[in-house]
């Protein structure tokens, strides 16, 4: 390891968890380009340039249109292996050693890619990733709330054969208009079967999607989670049962949910003593990685080492992992902000 005399080092060499991931939404323009080359699709867009200017949204629906253009372009079992390995090699170099990735298994077969394609191939790479690289990892399936119950219901059922691999069922998608309630049932349902459950709630939708996917959906964790900073109720329900959010900075600025990085409230979480972490989302359309991310908030809301420290503790603590493979992590990272905090200048 280098030596860590910055912040930037200290963000990059700390362990952490990545627990809020699209795997779709890490197909950066020259792997999109290669896959549909090599399954002859024909893309509104030619060049690695071309791409790019598009990732210009004005919102959440605007980003979605053009994700799932991108998701069409995979079709075999091979391009989920290689879009899942390009993303756990990013994860590598970025020290990245515990990822939970979501993945939209409607996105594939509503246009006739079986489960099982997507998911071996996802598996394959996750596998390679544990021996290879050393990054342990677990499946999020998500639901796509724009979608109706009985194709949520449906994609449950597939899953089931794939229990094993699975450790979440979340629900994802075009918030507004799609409340946590509506998938009331098929919840119930994952969390009979064994499942844990999470869900993109408060991101555009308001405090009371945040309300409905903990008291509804009985979520272990709230993916965004923003907009609970507005009702002081839920902020007070979400601190007393250490309910963990995944934020994601760089796609709230993106996406316009924070209109500029030094308003985001990841620092006023963290002092108001709810377990915010730091993640990614979609990083090939949002313009960074985990590190960047960090990085990005660092600057804006003049995050200190232990700022990263806690973050990243939180980062195990909110995990899917054994509790025994959280305390392993727990004392690395102890271990690590005690060696290098004070030699940052």
């Amino acid at each position: 390891m280098n030596a860590i005399t910055s912040i930037e080092h200290f963000i990059q060499y700390i362990p952490k968890a990545e627990l809020h991931l699209h795997i779709e939404g890490t197909l950066e323009p020259e792997l999109l380009l290669k896959i549909a080359e090599r399954n002859q699709v024909t893309l509104n867009y030619q060049s690695v340039d071309a791409i790019k200017k598009a990732y210009q949204f004005n919102d959440l629906q605007d980003f979605l249109d053009i994700y799932y253009e991108g998701a069409n372009v995979l079709r075999h079992e091979i391009d989920f292996f290689d879009l899942t390995w390009a993303y756990l090699e990013k994860a590598h170099s970025q020290n990245i050693v515990h990822t939970e990735i979501f993945f939209d298994p409607q996105t594939h077969t509503e246009r006739g890619v079986a489960f099982s394609t997507v998911i071996n191939g996802i598996h394959r790479a996750l596998l390679k990733g544990q021996e290879e690289l050393g990054i342990s990892s677990k499946i999020i399936m998500s639901i796509l709330r724009h979608l109706d119950e009985i194709s949520a219901l449906k994609t449950l059922e597939e899953a089931l054969p794939f229990k094993e691999w699975i450790t979440a069922i979340g629900l994802d998608s075009s918030e507004i208009g799609n409340p946590p309630s509506k998938f009331a049932r098929v919840f119930e349902k994952a969390k009979n079967e064994g499942f844990e459950t999470v869900a993109h709630a408060g991101e555009e939708g308001d405090a009371d999607y945040v309300r409905e996917a903990i008291e509804i959906l009985k979520v272990a964790r709230i993916d965004h989670g923003n907009r609970s900073l507005e009702d002081e109720t839920l902020i007070k329900h979400i601190v007393e049962n250490q309910i963990p959010l995944t934020i994601c900075p760089l796609s709230n600025l993106k996406l316009k949910v924070v209109k500029e990085a030094v308003y985001h409230p990841l620092l006023e979480m963290l002092n108001l003593g709810m377990v915010a972490t730091v993640n990614s989302d979609d990083p090939a359309y949002f313009g960074g990685y985990i590190n960047e991310n960090f990085l990005t908030m660092t600057t804006a809301l003049n995050l200190t080492s232990k700022h990263i420290y806690q973050l990243s503790r939180n980062s195990f603590v909110a995990s899917f992992l054994t509790q025994g493979e959280k305390d392993k992590w727990l004392t690395v990272i102890d271990l690590f902000y005690e060696q290098n905090h004070g030699r940052i200048q």
